[in-house]
């Protein structure tokens, strides 16, 4: 399990690197700690902590408690999938974008249908900017998982 946390933590590193908005890998660390590690609660706090470090760093707001919670139903949904899978990813980057766009249109939009339509239209650009990320971090992660993971690996 050395090598699942030692990718975990090269992929929250890069979300300190300048990137487009929402493309990073905490979706990704989500599904990947869920599915790999036994422990369910290692499983729950790999994404939280990673998250909550690089906030430190890149700052706190008002939207941290829904997208946490975001990334804790991503992790409980990765416990029961058979594999991590297009479909999969695919599932865990919208669950993110609905649950976020729901605080964004709470905090900053009128709680009115038009307000909720507008937040959610606004946020097309960063839905795309996700899927890319998370189908990008994904695949690294589970392609250097099984590299690490197969006999012929060695540093």
């Amino acid at each position: 399990m050395k090598a699942v946390f030692g990718l975990i933590i090269i992929a929250i590193l890069t979300r300190l690197l300048p990137h487009p908005p929402n493309f990073a890998p905490i979706t990704s660390i989500a599904l990947f700690s869920g599915f790999h590690f036994s422990s369910k609660r290692i499983a729950l706090l790999i994404p939280l902590v990673g998250m909550f470090l690089s906030d430190i760093f890149l700052g706190m707001h008002a939207l941290m408690p829904v997208i946490y919670l975001s990334f804790v139903l991503i992790s409980v949904m990765s416990f029961y999938i058979k594999s991590i899978s297009f479909t999969n990813v695919l599932l865990a980057s919208t669950l993110f974008f609905v649950l976020s766009n729901l605080g964004v249109w709470y905090f900053y939009y009128p709680l009115t249908w038009s307000g909720l339509t507008t937040c959610f239209v606004l946020a097309i650009p960063f839905f795309v900017n996700a899927i890319a990320g998370d189908l990008f971090y994904t695949a690294v992660l589970q392609f250097s998982f099984k590299k690490v993971k197969s006999p012929s690996f060695s540093l």
